[in-house]
C-alpha cells in the first residue's frame, strides 16, 4: 500500500494523516447539520470539536513521549517521527482526552448533554471511516494472513517502520472492513436521527454499533501488541468493545423524561 500520500520536496505527506485529516474536516461540517437537526447551536458544537481535537492530539503524544522517554532523551529527532506512531493504547487514551474535554466545554456552554451526543454520533462515525481508510493506506492496525482474492500486501519499508506491518505477506484488509462499517453505521445514524424517540438514542446507536464493528473486525487483525486477555479468548479492544455495547444498550433504555441537562 502506500504510507506516503505524496512528498514536497525532502518532507513527507503520510498518508494516515491526510486522510485522517479529510475526515476530521468532513466530520466537522457534517456536524454543523446534525447540530441543527437536533435543535442544539452549530457554532458551540463547531467549538466543541476544535477542543476536543486538540485535546486527543496534545494527550495521546504526550503519553507516546512519555512511554518513549529514555529512548528520545537519547536521540531527540525521533520526536520528528512520533506523528507517524499509531497504536490502540494511543486511540483509548485520545478519545478519552476526546470525550473529557467535549464534556467540560459542553457544561461550561450550558449545552444538553444527549442532544450534543447525539448531534457528534453520525460526525464521529464518518472520522473513524476514514481513520481506518487512512491506516489501510500506512499498515496500521494490519489483517491476519490471508490467501483472499481482495487481500492487501505492503511492500514499502516505511509501513514496517511506521505502524510494524509485515513486508511481502498477503493480509486481510481489515482496515477496509472496519471503514465500510463505519461510513455504513454513519449514513444510518444520518438518516434516523430526526427520527429518533428520545434524546440519547443516536449516541447509544453509535456506541452499539461502533462496538459490534470492534468485536467483528477484531479476529480478522494481527494480534501483535493488542493484549490478551482470558487467556487469549479475547484482546484489549474487544474488550473494550464489550463495554461499548453494554453503554450503547444503557443509553438506549427508555427514560420516563428525558435526561438532557
Amino acid at each position: 500500500m502506500h504510507p506516503v500520500l505524496f512528498h514536497l520536496g525532502s518532507i513527507l505527506i503520510p498518508s494516515y494523516g491526510a486522510t485522517a485529516a479529510v475526515g476530521v474536516l468532513l466530520a466537522l461540517f457534517l456536524a454543523q447539520r446534525t447540530a441543527r437537526i437536533v435543535g442544539v447551536d452549530a457554532g458551540k458544537i463547531w467549538n466543541l470539536c476544535v477542543i476536543a481535537l486538540f485535546a486527543a492530539l496534545i494527550c495521546s503524544r504526550l503519553l507516546l513521549i512519555a512511554l518513549n522517554w529514555s529512548a528520545l532523551r537519547l536521540h531527540p529527532s525521533w520526536m520528528l517521527t512520533l506523528a507517524m506512531i499509531h497504536h490502540p493504547l494511543l486511540g483509548a487514551f485520545g478519545a478519552l482526552a476526546a470525550a473529557g474535554s467535549a464534556v467540560l466545554y459542553g457544561r461550561g456552554q450550558r449545552l444538553p448533554l444527549m442532544s450534543t451526543a447525539d448531534a457528534l454520533a453520525a460526525p464521529v462515525a464518518l472520522g473513524l471511516s476514514f481513520e481506518q481508510f487512512g491506516a489501510l493506506l500506512a499498515g496500521s492496525g494490519y489483517g491476519t494472513e490471508t490467501a483472499a482474492r481482495w487481500a492487501v500486501t505492503y511492500t514499502d519499508p516505511l509501513a514496517a517502520l511506521w505502524s510494524g506491518a509485515p513486508l511481502g505477506v498477503t493480509l486481510h484488509p481489515v482496515q477496509a472492513y472496519a471503514a465500510l462499517g463505519f461510513l455504513t453505521l454513519s449514513i444510518c445514524l444520518l438518516l434516523w436521527l430526526p427520527h429518533r424517540r428520545q434524546p440519547g438514542d443516536a449516541v447509544g446507536l453509535l456506541l452499539l454499533g461502533a462496538g459490534v464493528m470492534v468485536f467483528i473486525t477484531e479476529f480478522w487483525r494481527d494480534s501483535e501488541g493488542r493484549g490478551a486477555l482470558f487467556s487469549g479468548a479475547l484482546d484489549g479492544p474487544q474488550a473494550a468493545a464489550i463495554l461499548l455495547v453494554m453503554a450503547g444498550g444503557l443509553v438506549m433504555l427508555e427514560r420516563k423524561s428525558p435526561i438532557d441537562s
